[in-house]
């Protein structure tokens, strides 16, 4: 389609770039129109070579130069705009100049994210946008598989997580266990041992995990605060903490999350 000019923000043509600020207006709103909406030249760029079918591109024309490479053969608009026409779009200025958009392709399935190697994080209640965007980049540098998502977490493919991800919840396979604590067991079939991360007395410390469970691992992670559930906890295999002195007792879940990845992939 090529690229197309715009100097009127009110072109209905960039309408899914439209009130991004704007709650009950947002285009990346799961009860809404579901768009994936990815910010700056790096994470577009992530977006352009992922599965996620892109719609449309919107940005200044420096930074559409700048992925000239990666926009070749993209059958997508590109609707290139001033700054100021941009923010008129959007409802803010946006510093990092372009933004795209793409469809939902049709979900994965537990097995389509289990078929790899490494580690898979499972997790519980896990509803804050930034944590888990966070956790999906820890995953994407440190080897991890896959992510499973149970109960009363947030949408990876909300536009928050999508940024602080800087785009590897694009490339990370994820899908969700609609079955639980059931879907455990299904892990477990698959020759997973789970382990379910906790603070509690009677866990096992993390480096010793690696001699527990020697296959492939299931990482269970609860929400910051107050963690897993007992049903998450009686289902797992394993209790595991990760030490710390004394008077500390808990990481940001994205943080904990990380330093067992690390773990994990430094154990082989």
């Amino acid at each position: 389609m090529g690229v197309i000019h715009i100097d009127d923000s009110g072109d209905p043509r960039v309408d899914d770039f439209r009130d991004l600020s704007t709650a009950d207006r947002r285009p990346d709103r799961p009860g809404g129109r579901g768009l994936v909406v990815a910010e700056g030249t790096v994470v577009v760029s992530r977006l352009l070579a992922s599965r996620y079918p892109v719609r449309a591109l919107l940005g200044v024309e420096r930074r559409f130069a700048e992925l000239a490479d990666e926009l070749a053969g993209i059958d997508a608009p590109q609707y290139v705009a001033s700054a100021e026409t941009m923010a008129d779009v959007v409802g803010f200025h946006l510093n990092r100049g372009i933004l795209a958009v793409a469809g939902r392709p049709a979900p994965l399935t537990v097995s389509e994210v289990v078929a790899g190697t490494g580690p898979v994080a499972v997790l519980e209640g896990v509803g804050d946008h930034e944590n888990l965007g966070a956790l999906f980049r820890n995953a994407a540098a440190l080897g991890v598989g896959g992510v499973l998502l149970g109960p009363g977490c947030s949408d990876p493919l909300y536009r928050r997580s999508v940024r602080v991800s800087m785009g590897h919840v694009l490339r990370v396979p994820f899908g969700h266990l609609a079955d639980w604590p059931g879907g455990l067991d299904d892990l477990r079939a698959r020759g997973f041992s789970v382990a379910a991360f906790t603070p509690r007395p009677g866990s096992v410390p993390l480096p010793e995990l690696r001699q527990l469970a020697p296959g492939r691992v299931a990482l269970l992670f609860g929400a910051e605060g107050p963690g897993l559930t007992e049903t998450a906890l009686a289902a797992a295999d394993h209790a595991v903490r990760i030490p710390m002195p004394a008077g500390v007792d808990s990481l940001n879940i994205a943080t904990a999350a990380a330093v067992a990845f690390y773990e994990l992939a430094r154990g082989g």
